[in-house]
């Protein structure tokens, strides 16, 4: 492993642990609220697995579909869902979007940053992100490389329509999460309990979307605001929207 990977490994363990007081009040909040004797977890951006830890370790699964776009953290992901939750966890290497296409995935050194969105290059917060990401590279870009990935919308999954409910549907996908929305049919929109996600209001990432967007559509599908809370260091709001039908 070179210098580079050791820096972003160590890297991610910091951010875990700077978010760890974050996670624990979500958690605390879905505590809460799920009282089933099993919950049902769509994880969409699935990354490393961490969501699904953390929702393996504070509640009883039923089941957890979990989607992955990068066929490299994919793969570590299938080591860890192989060797601790084979039958409660099942993982898709496919993005997920509004309509059935292709689309360049642009992978970045620190992956959990990965996006399908435009990155715009001159924004003050990808300078910054070259320089902590590129520490012994500085002439590098942070992005490591770009990939022609399958997208689907999450209602083309069979899996899905099996399910009778949802309990919470997590998208962390760096600014594709109103785009997913827009791949859930009003069917499967009644299934879900909560919808947790993340919104970034930096300019690296060109969205062509804003919160205000993602508000109406959930609203539109009697979906409102439970929770929320800003992630430290960043321009960055985790939010949690409940079903009141």
């Amino acid at each position: 492993m070179n210098l580079n990977k050791i820096y972003i490994n160590l890297l991610s363990l910091i951010v875990n642990f700077i978010d760890l007081n974050n996670k624990r009040k979500i958690i605390n909040f879905f505590k809460v609220r799920l009282v089933n004797d099993e919950v049902c977890i769509i994880d969409v951006g699935a990354h490393k697995g961490e969501t699904i830890d953390l929702f393996c370790k504070n509640f009883s699964i039923f089941k957890i579909l979990a989607f992955e776009a990068n066929p490299t953290i994919y793969k570590i992901l299938k080591k860890k869902v192989q060797k601790k939750y084979s039958n409660k966890v099942k993982i898709f290497n496919y993005g997920i979007g509004e309509v059935a296409t292709k689309k360049t995935l642009s992978i970045f050194n620190d992956s959990s940053s990965s996006t399908f969105n435009y990155i715009n290059k001159n924004s003050d917060y990808y300078r910054r992100k070259k320089k902590f990401l590129t520490p012994f590279k500085i002439n590098k870009s942070p992005l490591q490389a770009e990939l022609e990935t399958q997208i689907f919308p999450l209602s083309h999954f069979s899996e899905i329509n099996k399910l009778k409910e949802i309990d919470v549907l997590k998208i962390d996908t760096e600014g594709y999460e109103y785009n997913i929305l827009k791949g859930v049919n009003p069917n499967h929109f009644k299934k879900i309990k909560y919808i947790y996600f993340e919104h970034h209001y930096d300019l690296m990432i060109k969205k062509n979307y804003t919160y205000a967007d993602i508000k109406k559509l959930l609203n539109n599908n009697n979906f409102y605001l439970s929770f929320k809370i800003k992630m430290n260091f960043r321009k960055t709001f985790e939010y949690v929207y409940e079903n009141k039908k």
